[in-house]
């Protein structure tokens, strides 16, 4: 058992946790049943991400690593954050405090696991940090993406635009 291997993993958990947490802790301020939705879906999605990485934690803590697959493992379609159409001005704030927020947290998470893949001996290991890579890029592209047209709204709300 290589004890680096094990606190990459013990971070990454943690790393999935904070995220989790964000997430739902979000969807609990959302006026919107829709974003509410969206945010709980990115929390059950960072869920995921612990789950697998308790199973690659229990393996390599038992050196199993034969018995770890990836085979059941797919790379989820872009999470689609939520239908604009139904965004209030009510929302507009605190979604793009949320959006900023989850982006640097995404981008971290890349950055991580980025690191994580570089410092592995494990074959396995570097599976699972490239799935994870991307869907957190995923993640980070989608937030990105609806970060900008939601300030773009923003600043048309504070009579900045067409500026």
């Amino acid at each position: 058992m290589n004890k680096n291997e094990i606190s990459l993993i013990k971070q990454a958990i943690i790393n999935e946790v904070e995220g989790y947490e964000f997430y739902k802790m979000a969807a609990g301020q959302a006026k919107s049943e829709e974003i509410k939705q969206a945010l709980l879906n990115l929390s059950n999605e960072e869920m995921k991400h612990i789950e697998y990485l308790h199973l690659l934690f229990d393996k390599i803590k038992e050196d199993a690593l034969d018995d770890y697959t990836l085979a059941s493992i797919e790379v989820p379609e872009s999470p689609h954050i939520f239908k604009w159409e139904i965004l209030e001005k009510e929302d507009i704030e605190m979604t793009l405090t949320v959006f900023s927020i989850g982006m640097q947290m995404e981008k971290a998470s890349v950055e991580f696991y980025t690191k994580a893949k570089a410092e592995t001996q494990l074959e396995e290991a570097k599976k699972l940090y490239d799935i994870l890579i991307k869907w957190e890029q995923n993640h980070l592209e989608q937030f990105s993406d609806d970060y900008e047209k939601l300030q773009e709204e923003w600043w048309a709300n504070q009579g900045y635009a067409p500026f």
